[in-house]
């Protein structure tokens, strides 16, 4: 399997070349030269394997280039209950009694409690595992709007020739979010506050990214959503959430996803492109609705700092949504020059781009099965309250804002199920407000926002971070 870039600019590469990359060259994303196509034959052989097994024949279609026993035990590594909270089954699916014809398929059992954990440690081995065959290093650089920032930490910390350099926005996340990230007192983790929003800390880290030779002189790597290797992880979860609604491959499935940075519905956008069949991918937005602006309008609107808002689910509190990009490449033919005119071009001049008269937009709903909706404070309240008082289930703020929208799109005899975010003790004073009482934390977490906390101050200012990675990239290694 070989990889191109969203603005065709440059070569294909294999998995490995772009696995400790990120962005392409030309500030593009990667994608496979084609989706590997599923037949029914396939997914009847998939029915019933673990979620390791399932990983494996998934992923070995886009890895292509790592040994397939290493792969496999990769994988198998990853993949197991001790690391995702004990359970059989990895995704668990969680039915709503209260809501008939609706169930959560649960994502959030691993370390930090949210779903980038699902990608998030495969991604640590398989960066480790490259690493080691390099005999190199690498230092990772991200922005987190709260949950893929603790999941990258957890994942790499004490990982052997890896440093993680973590952007969050300052004071915007939940008290939770924060402890868990600044409390880890690693020697290879960094952690940097921005005074700004998230967008901010993510605009720096793709003009680090662009910086080639900064990137090139200190090994620069992401594990933002722009990774392929995290999104490629993310697709199983679908297969495996399909295999539990069903009995057999002649029914669909529609699912809703919280989406801020389009990385987790851009997932079941291409397990819907091999074959998998869904029926409708339903985008849930909070009230940062650039995305559900374009579903409902065509007209992509990225949003200012100063107008972002900042939010009972913080981390859809993204008004520029990265993997966007990755879906228009496809909605567009894959025609990589309009992509690169439109997003490198138009967008940065214009501030927004059009497509509500291009042909292809009519064709979201019935060629994509793309919907949206969003949702407010007093919305995720109601549907908090909701959830917990017909199915005795307490829902996190993010997954709430799923419930909300996916019951706004509900069909008789199609499954919906709402991809769980994150484990409702994530955001103790929301769902306080909501039904008055504290979600229970995990064992071992009771005293997470006492433990000591270790961060850096930062503006927004670029030079200001490549300064501080500069400086810290001299220092030893855990595990080296």
């Amino acid at each position: 399997m070989r990889y191109l870039s969203t603005r065709g600019e440059s070569a294909t590469r294999g998995f490995s070349d772009i696995l400790l990359e990120g962005l392409a060259p030309d500030g593009g994303l990667y994608l496979p030269e084609s989706y590997p196509q599923i037949d029914r034959a396939t997914l009847a052989q998939w029915r019933g394997l673990s979620y390791a097994d399932l990983a494996y024949e998934i992923l070995s279609r886009f890895i292509t280039d790592i040994p397939a026993d290493d792969l496999r035990a990769l994988i198998a590594k990853t993949y197991t209950p001790e690391v995702f909270g004990g359970h059989a089954e990895i995704v668990p699916l969680k039915p709503l009694k209260g809501d008939p014809g609706m169930a959560l398929l649960g994502l959030s059992e691993g370390p930090t409690l949210a779903f980038k954990d699902m990608a998030m440690q495969l991604l640590g081995n398989l960066f480790e595992y490259a690493l080691a065959r390099q005999h190199s290093e690498l230092n990772i650089f991200g922005a987190t709007s709260g949950d893929t920032g603790s999941a990258a930490e957890y994942a790499m910390r004490g990982k052997r020739g890896i440093r993680v350099f973590m952007l969050s926005p300052f004071g915007k996340m939940s008290a939770f979010q924060t402890a868990q990230m600044y409390s880890l007192a690693d020697a290879n983790i960094h952690n940097i506050a921005v005074q700004g929003v998230f967008d901010d800390a993510q605009d720096m880290v793709k003009a680090v990214s662009n910086d080639l030779d900064f990137k090139r002189r200190w090994r620069i790597g992401t594990v933002n959503s722009i990774n392929w290797a995290r999104l490629a992880a993310q697709i199983v979860y679908y297969f495996a959430g399909y295999f539990q609604a069903t009995r057999s491959n002649d029914e669909q499935v529609s699912f809703t996803v919280p989406s801020g940075n389009f990385g987790n519905i851009c997932a079941g956008h291409v397990a819907r492109m091999m074959g998998l069949p869904i029926r409708k991918l339903v985008l849930a937005t909070n009230e940062n609705n650039v995305l559900d602006e374009f579903f409902r309008t065509g007209v992509y609107r990225p949003r200012k700092s100063a107008e972002t808002h900042h939010t009972s689910s913080p981390s859809m509190d993204i008004s520029k949504a990265s993997n966007f990009e990755r879906f228009i490449f496809d909605l567009l033919g894959r025609d990589a020059s309009r992509v690169h005119a439109l997003f490198a071009d138009e967008l940065p001049s214009k501030g927004f781009f059009d497509l509500s008269a291009d042909p292809a937009f009519a064709r979201i709903a019935t060629d994509y099965g793309f919907a949206s909706g969003s949702s407010t404070h007093a919305d995720r309240l109601a549907t908090i309250r909701s959830v917990w008082q017909g199915s005795e289930r307490l829902i996190d703020t993010h997954t709430a804002d799923g419930v909300k929208v996916a019951r706004e799109h509900l069909e008789p005899g199609v499954p919906m199920l709402v991809l769980e975010t994150a484990l409702a003790a994530k955001f103790p004073e929301t769902i306080q407000e909501a039904v008055g009482t504290c979600p229970q934390r995990p064992a071992g977490l009771e005293d997470l926002e006492r433990r000591p906390q270790r961060f850096a101050v930062m503006p927004v200012e670029v030079e200001a971070v490549k300064s501080y990675i500069a400086m810290h990239c001299g220092a030893g290694l855990a595990g080296s």
